[in-house]
This record gives structure tokens, C-alpha cells and sequence, in this order.
């Protein structure tokens, strides 16, 4: 698994601080998941319900909060495969890609 540190804010409230959290980035993943204690610390509001299917194939059906703005900072790889490795817990380059980098973000 491959964390990373973000910065997590309610556009909607400014005066409220952000928080940096701990986040697991999951490219199977189609929406932000955060603990209950963090919707509740930024203020977020349901904006509707959402039906969910859990991991072990349950549905349920839960609030779909917001709105949350996201900061985070990125490297940009132009033209560039990436090699995702979680058992390693790293992404690297592709070495058969045509534009190798001169160094390797990691």
C-alpha cells in the first residue's frame, strides 16, 4: 500500500483550519473515503445518499458529503508509464518507456 500526506479543507467554511491527514492511495478507487471524525471536525454537509458496495460484497447505503477541496502537490511525468508495486509500497518508471527521466521520483 502507498501512502502519502494531503491537505483536506471545506471550501464552503474558510475560517475552519484544514487538516493534513494520512492517505492510502488506491487506483481502483472511484470516490474519497474519509473517517466520520473527519467529516465532522471540516463541517461537511450531505449533499445525498449514495449506495456503496463493501468489500466483502455488502451494499449499503451512505451520506455523500461535502464539498472538500483536496491539496496535494505532484511531479508531473510527461509522456511516462508508471509501475505501480504495493507489495514494495512504490511507483516507479517503466524502463521500456520511451522518455526515461534523468531521476526518478519516488
Amino acid at each position: 500500500m502507498i501512502y502519502g500526506t494531503v491537505q483536506l479543507s471545506n471550501p464552503s467554511r474558510p475560517e475552519l483550519p484544514g487538516l493534513e491527514v494520512r492517505a492510502l492511495a488506491d487506483s481502483g478507487a472511484v470516490h474519497l473515503c474519509i473517517p466520520e471524525h473527519i467529516a465532522i471536525q471540516l463541517q461537511l454537509r450531505e449533499l445525498e445518499q449514495r449506495e456503496v458496495i463493501l468489500a466483502d460484497g455488502h451494499r449499503r447505503t451512505v451520506p455523500y458529503m461535502g464539498p472538500i477541496e483536496v491539496l496535494l502537490g505532484a511531479i508531473p511525468l510527461q509522456d511516462m508509464d508508471l509501475v505501480l508495486r504495493p507489495q514494495l509500497q512504490s511507483i516507479t518508471v517503466n524502463p521500456e518507456s520511451p522518455n526515461i527521466p534523468l531521476s526518478l521520483a519516488k
